[in-house]
């Protein structure tokens, strides 16, 4: 069975390496759990403005772009995410691929947050908040940027296992792949099962001048 996710037009990296499989297993890796999720070819090249994009392939992942904004003389903007799985059942594949590839995200600017998993049960979390206030720029403190963006990922432990000694866990960027790209990426790709991953940004700027 195959699970593939694909966007055929057009940071943070994580993947569980296993040995590879030998040429006698080719026939019972195709009758395997594959997964596989890619994103290539000119897909998003010269956007602009704001992208949020979700791609998953496999069972049980949870991915969320979140991004808040607020302006004022008291502006405040926060973010509380809590991705949670709990007594689900999910095999874990035998090969699982997550790729970035061709020209896509090429020349983009402005504020790009992707979440790319493959496997199962991963959690993947992209946060952005900003204040546009009179007070003008104040120093963050770890304490102000916990209570900004409050995130947290409770991933079951365990999978049901697969054959040992067979599949892979990839992820890549290919070299023409955002080549070019201004402003804010934010990037989790995952490859495997049970992982959590996330990005998270807070600015706070003065009101510009008049």
């Amino acid at each position: 069975m195959r699970r593939t996710a694909t966007l055929p037009l057009m940071l943070a990296a994580l993947a569980a390496l296993s040995p590879g499989a030998s040429a006698g297993d080719d026939y019972a890796t195709m009758l395997g759990y594959l997964t596989s999720s890619h994103l290539d070819g000119h897909a998003l090249q010269n956007a602009q403005g704001s992208v949020a994009l979700n791609l998953a392939a496999g069972d049980l992942n949870t991915q969320a772009n979140l991004r808040a904004f607020a302006s004022g003389p008291g502006a405040q903007a926060q973010i509380a995410a809590h991705q949670r799985l709990r007594d689900n059942q999910a095999n874990a594949p035998f090969d699982a691929q997550a790729s970035i590839g061709g020209q896509a995200l090429a020349g983009a600017h402005g504020l790009i947050s992707i979440n790319q998993a493959s496997g199962s049960m991963n959690a993947q979390l992209n946060a952005v908040t900003a204040t546009l206030a009179n007070q003008g720029i104040r120093e963050a403190t770890d304490d102000s940027l916990s209570a900004v963006v409050s995130a947290s990922a409770e991933v079951q432990s365990r999978a049901q296992p697969r054959i040992p000694g067979e599949g892979t866990r990839s992820v890549s960027v290919a070299a023409g792949a955002m080549q070019g790209l201004r402003g804010v990426l934010q990037l989790n790709q995952t490859a495997g099962s049970g992982n959590a991953t996330g990005n998270i940004l807070s600015l706070s700027v003065s009101e510009l001048p008049r």
